[in-house]
């Protein structure tokens, strides 16, 4: 059995021991990055820890302690309660402000990643206390994301298109961008009726200093929730099934809802004010879009600065916001991801492409290499994986039997729709930025949508984009 061959299989096995022994992955995936490195490819310590993505857990760290201290000073209150007037209360608006928003954000010039830090906590925040599937906001978040990362003046937009250049191929970048644009439109406006959107529409507007839900007759829509965590919940129309904070049954007066200052890390007869820490946090949250976006700084090196800088005026927030970084959600990702890095050191990745690179027929491989593109990227580097299936596609490319534009589209969306996988950089923080829920349950619904999307969008980006041979 050839060595590709044997790491492949420790994957699958990882995965299997993780999902029936409730074993964190990432421990499970750093045993075997140690065991496949050391005994299959021969690598030694540094050889194992070169894979370690050093940047993404800095970035994990830091994202998820700053939006810490503004959950734990109310900052975060503040903001859910600004975005509640921004749309007149009607909450059924916000999942698609917060897809507008990092689209806007991608499309710009911000990488995917760190768009995504920016707004999925306060995007989160706001499905918590509005009982919100964390699912439908999550998702939203990061398909917006994706859904203005081509366009010609993106980072990934321009990597791809400077690939295409440099390979000699033809290329479309306002198709490039369309594809994406309207790829992941279509599946937000999918995930919105099937997350309960059609409900947040029934609920009509809420009032800002509430939470309660005007327009509804005094009653809660009932219901099971879709979201994350379990149990009967708190909010209005607490039931006896699981969600985030939604139930099968009973109803609450339409003003009843959780305040402010009643929720974890809000002041206690603060309200949603502006306090001095407050005012603070909200500057280093605008400090940390700009020098991400305006300066191209590291995003997690600058939120654990800026946190720093809260931290060390604000001590008391800082006490409990270091308890609410994700140190599960950071190993499990990392450990996948250092057993990722193995698995390109020992060219694992290359051989898969090359295999179906070799394929005969021209469909049936750009099929394939859609679907190791999507594979591959749900757990490592969408840009990275592109920059390598885009060469291997180039001898069956030249043949002329399929598409240049289509297929690089294809490639395109089918690499980076599955980025809301919990072991991609964008599903990583979105898991990691959700508050008060069932981590293990919310991590798994990713997961199982993630799947779905590997198994469903790269069928459907060859067979609307490449089969009729655009390009």
């Amino acid at each position: 059995m050839s060595p590709e061959l044997i790491s492949i299989l420790v994957l699958v096995v990882v995965f299997v021991i993780a999902t029936t022994r409730s074993v964190n992955m990432g421990a499970l995936a750093f045993a075997a990055a140690f065991g496949v490195g050391t005994l299959v490819a021969d690598l030694d310590a540094d050889g194992i820890f070169a894979g370690f993505p050093g940047d993404l857990f800095v970035v994990l760290v830091g994202v998820t302690y700053l939006f810490a201290i503004a959950r734990a000073n109310g900052t975060t209150d503040w903001l859910v309660h600004a975005a509640v007037r921004l749309v007149r209360g009607r909450v059924a608006l916000i999942p698609w402000v917060m897809f507008a928003l990092t689209g806007a954000l991608t499309a710009i010039g911000a990488v995917s990643p760190a768009a995504v830090a920016i707004v999925a906590p306060i995007a989160l925040s706001f499905a918590t206390r509005y009982s919100i599937s964390p699912l439908l906001m999550g998702t939203m978040v990061v398909h917006g994301a994706q859904a203005g990362g081509f366009s010609p003046i993106s980072i990934y937009g321009s990597i791809v298109n400077g690939i295409v250049e440099r390979e000699n191929l033809p290329g479309s970048e306002v198709g490039l961008f369309l594809a994406s644009l309207v790829a992941n439109l279509l599946i937000a406006a999918v995930l919105f009726a099937l997350l309960g959107g059609r409900k947040l529409w029934a609920r009509g507007a809420v009032t800002p200093e509430d939470g309660g839900v005007l327009g509804t007759g005094g009653t809660e829509p009932t219901g099971s929730g879709t979201g994350a965590g379990t149990g009967s919940g708190t909010g209005p129309g607490a039931g006896t099934g699981t969600g985030a904070g939604a139930g099968t049954g009973g109803t609450a007066p339409a003003a009843v809802a959780v305040r402010p200052d009643q929720e974890t890390g809000g002041t206690e007869g603060t309200g949603v004010r502006l306090t001095p820490a407050r005012i603070a946090t909200l500057a280093a949250l605008v400090a940390l879009v700009v020098a991400v976006l305006g300066f191209d700084l590291d995003a997690g090196l600058t939120a654990v600065t800026l946190a720093v800088v809260l931290s060390t005026a604000w001590p008391d927030d800082s006490r409990r916001a270091v308890g609410e970084i994700a140190w599960s959600t950071v190993l499990l990702i990392c450990g996948v991801l250092t057993y990722v890095g193995v698995l390109e050191e020992m060219g694992t990745i290359t051989w898969a492409g090359e295999g179906v690179g070799g394929i005969g027929v021209p469909l049936l491989a750009a099929l394939l290499l859609c679907y190791i593109g999507a594979i591959v990227s749900a757990f490592a580097s969408s840009v990275g994986i592109m920059g390598a299936l885009i060469p291997l596609a180039v001898p069956f490319l030249a043949q002329g039997e399929i598409g240049a534009v289509g297929m690089i589209a294809a490639l395109a969306v089918s690499a980076t729709v599955v980025d809301v996988s919990p072991f991609s950089t964008n599903g990583a923080l979105v898991l990691a930025a959700a508050p008060d829920v069932d981590r293990e349950r919310f991590f798994r619904q990713l997961m199982i949508y993630g799947g779905i999307v590997v198994a469903a969008v790269p069928a459907l980006a060859w067979l609307v984009l490449v089969v009729p041979g655009f390009g």
